[in-house]
């Protein structure tokens, strides 16, 4: 009981410094970490567990204080996602984390950066700075309450691909990352385009995934004689096409043939694609295109991995198990952003109960918790 209760003074005291901006870290400083050995015990007990209790989630999102600060600071344009990020104090915010963590039995998360991507918003050179800084941040969180917090995955400034690379090879070797997130697109570039090349082919060599989360702002019209979107929709429907779009960007392409190895996780259980399997199996190219792939395109769309995130929607989920099958389904709630500030841990409820609820055997669900993502992130 005394070293529990020293334990948890440890980690109030942790959790205050964060939330006060105070890391560890320096900026662009190799990292160095202990955490303390009761609370790595406690983690790997948890880790041993391979029923219905154990949740990994993988597609959730934090925004660390010092970064957040820097970021809406230095951000050189407007976007919904600033806007979004000052309303949602759970980003950043662990004592709100927590006790929503608290209410599921098993439940961890794997750390990735909250919108919006920097390279939309910063400078190359501003953009490289601060993925560094958030990229140490995260790292320390996740040694800090790895019982909270299984793995972290960088976030790269996707506007200086050269240092994106050095940035996956700096969080890889020496922050023990699992793994890369960008955005269907790159400041409206789509992923197809030889100057992305080299971090699909370096993600194949780590034998780490690359998780897709869509980006579509305000400022991309819902029609070409309008300048703004209008009604949210370019959020509710934008952001699936946008994956599904990247999705078939990677595929038509080649870039999933080319590299057989690299492995991508997409959110909301691969978007548009599990519905319009059919119609993606009848398409065409354009004349004058060509597709000189050695199979057909469904058995690469069939490569992705599809995450939880459609909303607690159990007929979805078995949509997208349909298409994927229970091993490229992964758990993934968007923590915190669905349900907003009032209800983001009744959403995680929700997400959690849709899968419980799906019509398949208890052993695939357990793959869709926590099995794939321990195979995917190569965790013990």
């Amino acid at each position: 009981m005394e070293k529990k209760m020293e334990n948890n003074q440890v980690q109030e005291t942790d959790r205050r410094t964060f939330l006060k901006g105070g890391s560890a870290l320096s900026l662009g400083a190799a990292a160095t970490f202990s955490a303390p050995s009761d609370v790595s015990a406690q983690s790997e007990t948890k880790a041993g567990k391979k029923d219905l209790s154990e949740k990994i989630d993988l597609f959730c999102h934090v925004m660390p204080q010092k970064y957040k600060e820097a970021l809406l600071k230095k951000a050189s344009r407007p976007s919904y996602y600033l806007d979004n990020t000052r309303g949602l104090p759970a980003l950043s915010d662990l004592d709100i984390r927590f006790k929503a963590m608290d209410k599921y039995a098993g439940y961890r998360q794997v750390l990735s950066l909250g919108a919006p991507p920097v390279e939309l918003v910063l400078s190359p050179k501003d953009a490289v700075d601060l993925s560094r800084m958030a990229n140490d941040e995260m790292a320390e969180l996740v040694n800090k309450y790895p019982d909270r917090f299984v793995a972290a995955l960088a976030g790269l400034p996707m506007n200086d691909v050269d240092a994106s690379m050095r940035e996956i090879e700096r969080t890889m070797k020496g922050l023990n990352f699992k793994g890369v997130q960008i955005c269907s697109s790159v400041n409206r570039k789509p992923l197809d385009r030889p100057e992305f090349l080299a971090i699909y082919e370096k993600l194949s060599e780590y034998d780490m995934p690359l998780f897709l989360h869509p980006v579509r702002d305000r400022d991309v019209p819902d029609y070409p004689d309008e300048k703004l979107a209008k009604y949210s929709v370019y959020i509710q429907f934008g952001w699936p096409y946008e994956t599904t779009m990247a999705m078939s960007r990677l595929v038509l392409s080649g870039i999933m043939e080319k590299y057989p190895n690299l492995k991508v996780v997409v959110h909301h259980c691969g978007a548009m694609l599990p519905f319009f399997a059919k119609r993606a199996a009848l398409g065409v190219p354009e004349p004058g295109g060509v597709m000189n792939l050695t199979r057909p395109p469904l058995e690469y769309y069939k490569k992705f991995y599809g995450d939880t995130v459609l909303g607690g929607n159990t007929p979805a989920l078995m949509c997208g198990y349909a298409f994927f099958g229970a091993d490229h389904m992964v758990f993934g709630s968007d923590y915190p952003y669905p349900g907003g500030v009032a209800r983001a841990d009744f959403a995680l409820g929700e997400v959690i109960k849709s899968v419980e609820d799906m019509n398949i055997s208890d052993e695939e669900k357990v793959k869709i918790f926590s099995k794939n993502a321990r195979q995917l992130l190569k965790l013990s």
